[in-house]
């Protein structure tokens, strides 16, 4: 496209535009456009819910192995010492009196 031609097609545009008055009762997005964003709203908010689901799980899942690797831990330890002949369990240090301040329930 030569320069001329770019400059022609400018000039013929603004021309169309001014020419043009648009009534901005008639240009409007209309039901239509109502639906598509209220369509895609809903679906951010679902997705926003699905992630929040999925984000909980993956929390609880990685809490549940650290418990089961704790307890693995101790069991190993208790079977241990009860290889090597000592009778003296080891203490829990899980089990206190006192209110576990990191449980969030």
């Amino acid at each position: 496209m030569t320069l001329t031609t770019g400059l022609l097609m400018l000039t013929m545009l603004t021309t169309l535009t001014e020419s043009e008055q648009f009534d901005p009762n008639t240009v409007t997005p209309g039901v239509i456009g109502f639906l598509a964003t209220f369509g895609l709203a809903l679906i951010v908010v679902l997705l926003a819910f699905d992630m929040v689901r999925r984000v909980r799980r993956t929390r609880y899942r990685a809490e549940i192995g650290e418990q089961l690797d704790a307890e693995e831990a101790e069991a190993r330890a208790i079977a241990r010492a009860s290889a090597d002949g000592d009778t003296d369990e080891p203490v829990d240090s899980t089990t206190t009196d006192e209110p576990d301040l990191n449980d969030r329930r």
